[in-house]
């Protein structure tokens, strides 16, 4: 694939029949999906996988407490994606996502109640996602079963 910096003495994506991948909402969607789920993968079996002193070193949260927050990323993680590659029971896509928000309003308001704001933006910043990615799948279940979504009525 060749890539061309556009200058008025080169022709247009449109004349050349080449389209910038990162314009398709699907393409966006699935890439905000799949880094969703490797993240939340990662440190759910993190979570799990660290000595129980160690994971709770620099927190005052209990260590069967965090292990449970594991759990429920790593299945979040895997609700991201295994339901649309299998093809089965796309609407739970969905809800993992509404869940991992949950769970990263909750990691935001912990770390923000440690004394510190500025940790508490990467959380921030994944829950937003993970708000998206509930949205965009909520009305692509919705659009598949020829449903419309009122957000108002919701």
């Amino acid at each position: 694939m060749q890539f061309t910096i556009a200058n008025p003495t080169t022709r247009s994506a449109a004349s050349t029949g080449r389209t910038n991948i990162f314009t398709n909402p699907t393409v966006r969607l699935w890439t905000v999906q799949s880094a969703l789920a490797a993240l939340f993968l990662f440190a759910g079996v993190m979570k799990l996988v660290i000595p129980a002193d160690e994971l709770t070193k620099n927190s005052d949260l209990s260590a069967s407490f965090l292990r449970f927050i594991g759990v429920c990323e790593a299945l979040g993680g895997i609700g991201l994606v295994a339901p649309s590659i299998f093809r089965i029971r796309r609407e739970l896509t969905s809800l993992a996502a509404t869940g991992l928000a949950i769970i990263m309003v909750g990691a935001v308001v912990t770390t923000a109640a440690a004394g510190d704001i500025a940790p508490a933006v990467i959380p921030l910043v994944v829950g937003v996602l993970c708000v998206y990615v509930a949205i965009r799948r909520r009305e692509h279940t919705a659009s598949r079963f020829g449903r419309k979504l009122d957000y108002a009525a919701s």
